[in-house]
């Protein structure tokens, strides 16, 4: 009865039609990434509504730094989600045991040094970007809490990518919505009954976080299948992470310097004032959000390109990268419509001060309108570490994206003349731009990388006639 039960959450991704599953795949993985980011829109939703606008500043400016340290984990976890993936459609199970046993022992460790480190470099990053002093003694309190539950992100991170790569995307879901419900009792159980502000929302959501990576790792310890988790034989096993490296350090390094482009840019709101902080935290959680949609379908590219590849069927490869695209390019149009048709209502919900909503607006605006590049680029980009092209395509988006967002911060945006705000929307168009720089690149690249992958397939069937 458990291993029937166990095996409704698994999917068979190299047989069968592919729209079907790669949405029912996506639907659920696009509701945990968003609830994974309502952690952080709900503290500062919480601290903007029931403490002050310079506590809610506060919150959101911990996101540029917190990403920044959690992106390389983050690109491993890729590569741990790459591999499961590759096994499993390979049906190469001592492969597949020391992929999740290694993968497990790597979070726990990583995770306690994300922890000291964190700690040591809060203050001295944070006066990197600027962070106003009225603000610092809370900003750096948020990330210091947030540092000592980094662990249980990682280890929810890299076993959720586990789940995912067997065709899993609902128990991570289900996890995620109990931890969020947590995170919102605990939110409002801090702030309002205990008057804690920062501290709260910061304790709540590590909380939260230790739920959602303990629920994840019991589905993986009482597990029947391949990627049964024994925690006496967790192992380290050099090869195995190596591959991982491989794949996952080239998509850590582009999130992280991603992140450090993005510091830079959050270095340059915050010269603004706290008021700007306030309104592009809001609007950047709302961003998250949607983008999580995106994200969802660029994962999904992953696992089902990663387990056909496995699997040798190079047609569904490039079906499936078609149908993610398409699925991720229509919902980040309609939901950056919503956004821009209800902006001031959706922005209110974090805080109703006109000049926080007017700075808010100045994102939306710039970037929402324009989401449906983010989509292509995010799914060109995954589709190619699917395949195991990682190293190129990380280039491309290092010098698209991240150089040129920053080259923009310090030719470009100096050029402009006007005021704060003025420089604000310059600001902004950085971004579409920059995706567009990089799709151009990076879809000739996955053309040619799919071309080459049906022309040796054609030939290797051939071959196989001609022997008959």
């Amino acid at each position: 009865m458990k291993m029937a039960a166990e095996k409704k959450y698994k999917m068979d991704m190299c047989h069968g039609p592919l729209f079907g599953k790669i949405v029912r795949f996506a639907v659920p993985l696009a509701m945990a990434n968003a609830l994974s980011l309502m952690f952080h829109a709900a503290d500062i939703m919480v601290v903007g509504k029931f403490a002050s606008a310079q506590a809610m500043a506060a919150v959101g400016a911990a996101p540029a730094f917190t990403n920044l340290m959690l992106n390389l984990f983050w690109g491993i976890s890729a590569g741990v989600n790459v591999l499961t993936a590759r096994y499993t459609g390979a049906q190469d199970r001592e492969s597949l045991f020391k992929t999740v046993h290694t993968a497990i022992t790597v979070a726990i460790v990583g995770g306690i040094v994300l922890t000291v480190l964190g700690c040591f470099i809060t203050r001295p990053v944070l006066e990197f970007m600027c962070v106003p002093e009225v603000i610092m003694d809370k900003a750096c309190l948020y990330i210091w809490i947030w540092c000592i539950g980094s662990p249980f992100m990682i280890l929810y991170s890299f076993g959720s990518a586990i789940l995912r790569a067997i065709g899993d995307t609902k128990r991570p879901l289900i996890y995620m919505v109990i931890a969020g419900i947590v995170n919102v009792l605990l939110n409002l159980f801090f702030v309002l009954v205990c008057k804690m502000d920062v501290a709260g929302v910061a304790i709540a959501t590590k909380i939260s976080n230790g739920v959602s990576a303990v629920l994840v790792l019991v589905a993986l310890t009482r597990s029947n299948e391949d990627y049964k988790l024994v925690w006496r034989k967790l192992t380290f096993c050099w090869p195995i992470f190596k591959e991982m490296l491989r794949i996952g350090i080239p998509a850590g390094v582009q999130g992280a310097l991603f992140s450090v482009s993005n510091l830079i840019i959050q270095s340059t709101i915050n010269s603004f004032g706290w008021f700007a902080i306030a309104g592009s935290s809001a609007a950047l959680s709302l961003e998250g959000i949607i983008h999580s949609c995106a994200t969802a379908f660029a994962l999904t590219a992953v696992s089902f390109v990663g387990q056909n590849h496995g699997g040798r069927k190079y047609k569904r490869i490039v079906r499936s990268v078609f149908i993610s695209m398409g699925c991720a390019i229509a919902i980040m149009i309609l939901g950056g419509a919503l956004c821009f048709l209800f902006q001031e209502e959706l922005l209110s919900i974090y805080n109703s001060d006109p000049e926080v909503i007017r700075w808010g607006q100045v994102r939306i605006r710039y970037q929402l309108t324009f989401y449906a590049l983010l989509a292509v680029m995010e799914v060109l980009t995954s589709s190619l570490r699917g395949l195991g092209y990682s190293f190129v395509p990380m280039i491309v988006t290092l010098m698209g994206a991240c150089v040129f967002r920053v080259v923009w911060v310090y030719t470009i945006l100096p050029m402009c003349t006007g005021g704060p705000m003025e420089r604000m929307i310059n600001l902004m168009i950085s971004y579409p731009v920059s995706w567009v720089l990089v799709s151009l690149v990076n879809g000739p690249l996955l053309f040619f990388v799919c071309r080459r992958m049906l022309i040796r397939a054609s030939r290797r069937e051939f071959d196989d006639l001609t022997v008959k």
